[in-house]
């Protein structure tokens, strides 16, 4: 994979010419199609770019990520035969410049000819002919190509067939606006640090920054911004006033509704914004934020420290949340928060390489790992105190079937009616559908004395 990453190795093994924008995007998505997480691919390969073509690059790999499956079926319409696999990179950048052609305000003539111009900068250069005939061709019948593609909503909003098949099943009269929303970015969404000022406080400092915004009025703490800014831009941000994160994640701390003295865990706190969420909202906690990675852990331990939240009482455990007698110290706890490890499904929109990364098998097995860490968790709360289950999916078997599974087993457990505004009913837990928000799943169970 390094090969595939690195710009050093790319001009030893694929020729001496540095890589264009273009290029660079090709070889990104090469890298996610292949297994590669975006978050990985992206960073190492545009570290060299500057500003203005670090944004350009990651639109076009968002683009074609979100378009991918839409991209090759075009493709596919245009290529007189089917590319070898060796011809990946290649592939991938046809369909960069198609994205280009199709959805970006890129002049006609840049596109094409600095996308071919990318086929040398790969060391493919054989490949130029191939590249050019297929976009210009593509530009004289795109009105016919167009009007050609079969009305079947997994292709139109470029989703794997089993994905939109589970949707259908789990949603039958939502499933084509989730597949909708999933091809719409997500807005920033920001979460104002109530100790150092309030929502409308921050909105101030919002409008005489000149960055337009709009409070969110189902979450206290949310402010929605109406075009994304770099954080560097946002007043106090270097300071803790301020954090990124969507409305529906900020939902966590609210319903855990936790007050002073309370003993929390934080099961899955990386990268720690629903940690700093609760000792934002109750500085006198006993918070402890577990991760079974370490180096995920740091995260939590830089985000706490810039928001200024590193002087409370706040324990930092790197071990695994369903081995609790590898850390516990049979202290029970008041409130316990399970974010669990998901698919993923509900967060598409903010990454879209979720979608080529799941299969269809993996949803059993995280289901599975789910339902451990529920039944290892359950024993560490108190009497009276509360679980919160969450997950960024939309996939019932990752929200209602492990409830409704664990209640079945658990005789202390009942769950407590969400008398709130957002989200849908499921289950004994409330979803919200992509659309305003992302996708999330919740319910608050409640541990009988």
């Amino acid at each position: 994979m390094e090969e595939i990453l690195s710009d050093n190795n790319s001009a030893k093994w694929r020729g001496k010419r540095p890589l264009n924008s273009r290029g660079k995007a090709a070889r990104i998505t090469t890298a996610v199609m292949q297994g590669s997480s975006l978050d990985t691919a992206l960073p190492d390969l545009i570290a060299s770019s500057s500003p203005k073509d670090q944004s350009f690059i990651r639109a076009l790999c968002y683009g074609v990520l979100r378009d991918q499956r839409l991209l090759n079926h075009l493709a596919g319409q245009l290529l007189q035969t089917p590319l070898k696999s060796s011809q990946a990179e290649i592939m991938q950048l046809i369909l960069v410049g198609l994205y280009q052609l199709r959805s970006m305000r890129v002049a006609p003539h840049a596109a094409v000819g600095e996308t071919v111009e990318a086929t040398g900068h790969l060391g493919q250069p054989r490949a130029r002919g191939l590249v050019n005939a297929v976009l210009r061709r593509y530009q004289r019948e795109s009105v016919t190509l167009e009007a050609g593609i079969p009305d079947e909503p997994a292709l139109r909003y470029s989703h794997p067939r089993w994905m939109a098949q589970t949707l259908e099943k789990d949603w039958p009269e939502q499933w084509e606006s989730i597949l909708e929303a999933n091809q719409s970015p997500g807005p920033m969404v920001l979460r104002v640090n109530t100790r150092q000022q309030s929502r409308d406080e921050y909105l101030s400092l919002l409008s005489e920054a000149d960055i337009d915004a709009i409070a969110i009025k189902e979450v206290p703490t949310a402010i929605e911004l109406v075009s994304s800014v770099d954080v560097q831009q946002l007043p106090g941000f270097a300071e803790g006033c301020v954090s990124v994160q969507d409305a529906a994640a900020q939902l966590a701390a609210g319903l855990l509704a936790p007050t002073e003295g309370m003993r929390i865990l934080d099961a899955c706190a990386a990268p720690g914004g629903k940690t700093a969420h609760l000792l934002e909202s109750c500085a006198s906690l006993d918070v402890t934020a577990l991760d079974e990675s370490g180096e995920r852990l740091k995260r939590v331990a830089e985000t706490l420290h810039r928001l200024q939240l590193d002087d409370l009482p706040t324990t930092l455990e790197a071990a695994d949340a369903a081995r609790p007698e590898s850390w516990w110290d049979k202290k029970s706890y008041d409130r316990i928060l399970l974010d669990a490890p998901c698919s993923g499904s509900g967060v598409i929109r903010r990454h879209p390489d979720i979608k080529w990364l799941r299969r269809s098998t993996d949803i059993a097995a995280m289901s599975e790992q789910q339902s451990r860490l529920l039944e290892a968790l359950w024993p560490l709360l108190s009497p009276g105190g509360k679980l919160l289950y969450a997950t960024c999916s939309v996939f019932k078997a990752e929200g209602q079937d492990v409830i409704n599974a664990f209640m079945n087993k658990e005789k202390t457990a009942s769950a407590d009616h969400l008398d709130v505004e957002w989200g849908i009913p499921s289950g004994d837990g409330r979803i919200i559908l992509p659309g305003p928000m992302d996708g999330f799943f919740y319910c608050l169970l409640s541990k009988q004395k």
